[in-house]
């Protein structure tokens, strides 16, 4: 189990992602490596303008980045993607986060593993999101696909 204190990369999945909103405000000029990556094990739900991840089955992948501060640079983003979405660290689950922190094995094009930390929907999110939520099929979401569609 990962702790608080570990210095891990991030693995993004939406509003984070280069060329997203959220990057640009959050995360460009403090990155050291920014690579595709991939998580099984999840879900990804339509949001309001950003998508939602959930705990799912074996075989569900999310596509995303993973994102490596830089070292002198770790601890305020991390603090800053913390505040960004709605997660307070030591917090017990489900009392007031949007989503939670929580340790994944990413895996690389080159198929190498990767120890990341991925924000999950929270509880009850996470259970509205499965039962009346819009799953995103293919497991990747873009702003750019979003602000296409209808709605």
């Amino acid at each position: 189990m990962a702790t608080e204190a570990e210095r891990l990369p991030f693995f993004v999945y939406g509003t984070l992602r280069p060329g997203e909103a959220n990057h640009a405000r959050t995360l460009r000029g403090r990155t050291a490596t920014e690579e595709p990556a991939r998580i099984a094990g999840a879900l990804l739900y339509e949001g309001p303008g950003y998508p939602y991840a959930t705990a799912g089955p074996a075989d569900a992948v999310v596509h995303g980045v993973l994102v490596r501060p830089r070292d002198a640079e770790y601890d305020a983003v991390r603090a800053a993607l913390d505040r960004l979405e709605g997660y307070t660290p030591g917090s017990p689950a489900g009392a007031g986060n949007l989503y939670e922190r929580v340790a994944t094995e990413a895996v690389c094009p080159d198929g190498r593993t990767v120890r990341a930390w991925v924000y999950l929907a929270a509880e009850p999110l996470a259970t509205r999101l499965r039962a009346a939520g819009t799953p995103i099929a293919c497991g990747e979401w873009t702003g750019r696909a979003a602000r296409r569609s209808p709605g």
